[in-house]
C-alpha cells in the first residue's frame, strides 16, 4: 500500500495537485511478460503478478484494452498481463464500463484488501458490474 501511496505523492507533488483529491488508475495492456516492456512508464508504474478469482481477462486488438470475460473450467487464478498504475485526480475518474474490483494480498480477503483497482468489462450497461459483484470476482497478489 505504501509503494501505491507514493505513486499518487509523486504524481501530486509533479503537477501541483492536493493528495487528498488522488486516486489510484489501472491501465491492463496488452502485454503479458514483464520482459516484453521496453522502458519504463513516465508516470506511474507497471507492476505484474495479479492473479483473477470469478473471471478471466480477454486480451485487447491492437491499441484497444482488453475485458473482463467469464472464467474458464479448472483455471481457477488466471494472471493478469502486466498492469500500468497511475495517480488521477478524483474528478477524472471514469466509472462507466469499469467494475470496481477489490485488490487483496491472499485469498482469505478480509483484513488483506490493499486498494480497488478498475477492470474494463465489455459491456458499458448502468448495472454491467452486478455481474461481477455476483461472481465474487476479486484481484490476488498471492494465490492458493
Amino acid at each position: 500500500m505504501s509503494y501505491l501511496t507514493a505513486i499518487m505523492q509523486v504524481t501530486a507533488r509533479n503537477q501541483g495537485l492536493a493528495l487528498d483529491n488522488m486516486m489510484l488508475k489501472t491501465t491492463i495492456l496488452n502485454i503479458e511478460k514483464p520482459k516484453d516492456l521496453a522502458e519504463r512508464p513516465e508516470d506511474g508504474a507497471y507492476i505484474h503478478g495479479f492473479f483473477l478469482q470469478g473471471a478471466k481477462w480477454e486480451l485487447g486488438r491492437g491499441q484497444d484494452q482488453g475485458n473482463l470475460m467469464d472464467m474458464i473450467p479448472k483455471e481457477l487464478y488466471p494472471e493478469l498481463p502486466v498492469v500500468w498504475i497511475t495517480a488521477i485526480e478524483k474528478t477524472k475518474q471514469v466509472k462507466i464500463g469499469f467494475y470496481e474490483c477489490p485488490v487483496y494480498v491472499t485469498t482469505a480477503r478480509g483484513g488483506t484488501y490493499v486498494f480497488t483497482a478498475g477492470l474494463k468489462m465489455e459491456s458499458e450497461e448502468p448495472d454491467a458490474d452486478l455481474y461481477w459483484i455476483l461472481a465474487g470476482v476479486g484481484l490476488f497478489m498471492q494465490p492458493e
